[in-house]
């Protein structure tokens, strides 16, 4: 079974604005590709906006979605966070953040209401978004004897694979990234080089 090595993503942050009853919903939605950015982009629009009353969130991240996170931010509980991680994963897309950023108009929606609010929100924007395909990659180093550089170079070279960063001595180092799918392959034929050692980097 080939190993999956891409998935969707968006491009741009994008955003929408919804209003119920005096109530305003401002919807963000941002690519992000770890928790750090995440906690920046909260960081940012919670100080952009610090007189709102709610700064609801959900994040999904990584090519499988497994790391992901949901936020009422005070709202009830399930009527914020949850629809708008539904409308992600209706999207299919992951490495995403979408905040909505609530001022309360002074009437009450309810559960039923708030819930329609923040998926309808979100909804609209990652629907501006443009959906672009990551690849997934693994990272790897290679140290050898400057007498097997040959042999290195033609491996790298005929997989089309870009090396990052090189140094050619007696004793030679190569970075280089390469889609997980085909990862295993050249670590087995690189392997069979004489002398040469192989890490892996996170």
């Amino acid at each position: 079974m080939e190993t999956r090595d891409t998935y969707q993503s968006i491009s741009s942050e994008t955003k929408a604005v919804f209003r119920d009853k005096a109530s305003k919903f401002i919807a963000f939605a941002i690519p992000v590709s770890d928790e750090d950015e995440v906690k920046h982009n909260l960081d940012r629009l919670r100080k952009e906006y610090y007189d709102a009353n709610h700064h609801c969130y959900a994040f999904r991240l990584g090519i499988d979605g497994g790391v992901y996170r949901l936020n009422d931010d005070g709202e009830p509980s399930g009527s914020a966070g949850r629809p708008i991680f539904g409308q992600i994963l209706s999207s299919e897309i992951s490495d995403v953040l979408v905040v909505v950023v609530r001022y309360f108009g002074g009437t009450k929606l309810g559960v039923p209401g708030l819930i329609h609010a923040y998926k309808t929100v979100s909804r609209e924007a990652l629907d501006q978004a443009v959906i672009i395909e990551k690849t997934v990659l693994a990272h790897y180093e290679v140290r050898f004897p400057y007498g097997r550089i040959n042999d290195v170079m033609r491996i790298l070279k005929d997989d089309g694979i870009t090396m990052e960063n090189q140094e050619f001595d007696n004793n030679c180092t190569i970075h280089f990234r390469v889609r997980i799918s085909k990862a295993a392959m050249i670590k087995s034929r690189l392997t069979n080089i004489n002398d040469l050692s192989i890490f892996i980097h996170t």
